[in-house]
Formats: C-alpha cells, sequence, structure tokens
C-alpha cells in the first residue's frame, strides 16, 4: 500500500502519518525502487492503533509509550484489542444517542434551545415534570441542575428525590418570590423567610442522597452566587449554609 491509500483505509491524512513518521512513532517503511513507501498491514494496524490512542486523549508521548509496551505481541491480539476499541466508541455513541432521543421526546422545550444539550434519563425525566414558567429564577436553577449533571454531583437518587419538588405548583411560587428580589439589597426583610420556605421545601431524601462533602470544586460556591444579585445571593448563601449541615442525611 502506498501512503495515500493506508491514510484513506484507517482514516488519517497523509499529513498526518508523515507527521508521525517525523516524531518516532511510526517506522518508516522501505522504499520501492520507484522511491515510494511500501506500507503493510503491520503498518495499517499501527496506525490505526495510533489513531485511536489518540482519540482517547493520550498525547503523543503517552502513545509512544503505549506502542513500546505492544512491542511484540501477536497482529491477532492487536486487531482484537482495535475492535474492542471500536466497540466500546460504539456503544458510547449509542448511548449519547439515546440521551439525546429521550431528550427530545420527553423534555418540555426539547430542541428549541432551552437546554441545549443532551442532559441524562434521570433528570430529563425530572425536568419533563416540571410546570411550564417564565421565572427567570426557576431559569437559572435548571442552569444549575445542568451543571451539576455535566459534573456528575448529583445522581439519580437525587434527581428521584426531587421530582416531587419539580411537580409542586408550590414550588413556582417560591422562584417568583425569589424573582421579586431582584433589584432589593441584601438586608432586605424576606430574605430570611424565603430562605426558610425553599429550605423546607426540599425532602429529606434529597440531602440523603447527596455524597457527604458535596462539591469539590474549588472556588464553585463563591461563582454559583456571583451569578445572583445582592438580595437572591444572600438567599442562596443562606440556602447553601443550610444544606450544608443536611447532606448525608443529617438532621
Amino acid at each position: 500500500m502506498r501512503i495515500g491509500e493506508i491514510a484513506a483505509l484507517v482514516g488519517v491524512t497523509t499529513r498526518a502519518i508523515r507527521h508521525y513518521h517525523h516524531v518516532g512513532l511510526l517506522p518508516e517503511p522501505e522504499r520501492r525502487p520507484n522511491g515510494y513507501r511500501a506500507y503493510t498491514v503491520r503498518d495499517a494496524v499501527l496506525t490505526a492503533r495510533v489513531r485511536r490512542l489518540t482519540e482517547l486523549g493520550l498525547g503523543l508521548d503517552e502513545v509512544r509509550d503505549v506502542l513500546a509496551d505492544d512491542a511484540g505481541r501477536e497482529l491477532a491480539e492487536v486487531l482484537r484489542e482495535l475492535d474492542d476499541d471500536l466497540a466500546r466508541q460504539e456503544a458510547d455513541l449509542a448511548e449519547r444517542r439515546r440521551r439525546l432521543a429521550l431528550l427530545l421526546a420527553d423534555a418540555p422545550g426539547a430542541g428549541d434551545g432551552t437546554y441545549g444539550e443532551p442532559v441524562s434519563p434521570a433528570l430529563a425525566a425530572l425536568l419533563a415534570r416540571a410546570p411550564a414558567t417564565a421565572s427567570p429564577s426557576a431559569a437559572k436553577d435548571r442552569e444549575h441542575l445542568l451543571l451539576l449533571d455535566a459534573t456528575g454531583a448529583a445522581g439519580q437518587e437525587v434527581y428521584a428525590a426531587l421530582a416531587p419538588v419539580a411537580a409542586d405548583p408550590a414550588v413556582l411560587a417560591l422562584y417568583e418570590r425569589l424573582d421579586e428580589l431582584a433589584d432589593a439589597p441584601a438586608d432586605d426583610p424576606r430574605v430570611g423567610p424565603l430562605a426558610d420556605a425553599l429550605v423546607a421545601a426540599v425532602p429529606a431524601e434529597v440531602f440523603a442522597a447527596f455524597p457527604t462533602g458535596g462539591t469539590t470544586v474549588p472556588g464553585f460556591a463563591d461563582t454559583l452566587l456571583a451569578d445572583f444579585p445582592p438580595a437572591q445571593a444572600e438567599v442562596v448563601r443562606r440556602v447553601m449554609k443550610a444544606f450544608a449541615g443536611r447532606v448525608g442525611g443529617r438532621p
């Protein structure tokens, strides 16, 4: 095979193959009398191996170490490993498409940019139960749930415990009360009662479902609070403080 043929077979560019030669990842095959390199099946397998490893996020130095460990292995063994890699990628793609289909089918506002990205099936089911509202505070709360979902900080148990809250029309009234504080100072007298009401609205099962310690992302709380105007930030700060004392099922 020539370089263009092996590139087409493996799914990389000829430039990439030449770069692999240049950095020492792929040995350069012998040239024929006409000056063209003659690539073998093993060269194709090795090139495919480099592509798979880089797609998995490994740097070229890390790929070089892996290839050094693979030296001397039977071709059939390497081919089976490549096939396993493809199977895992197919399974991952199928799971992503399943999540996307669930979002499109069940989540309110799906497809119109309300959420903007696929979410876990558990969160999609939770969001589907939430009544429609134009509340800016409710929209912001959904954004925070998307962040928790993306970072893995909340799991299926948390979403299941939140389901009754999402479906409770009274929760919308709490969001509206929070909306009313958009232009208020941090010492507004409505702050304390609203924070207490929000804490009381969350079932104990939610706190028990969260892992003890909560998020470990440095600066997360400060970043979250900075997303709110003064009075709303003070409500959220008090709620977060109350939550922190109850995570893991503590009273």
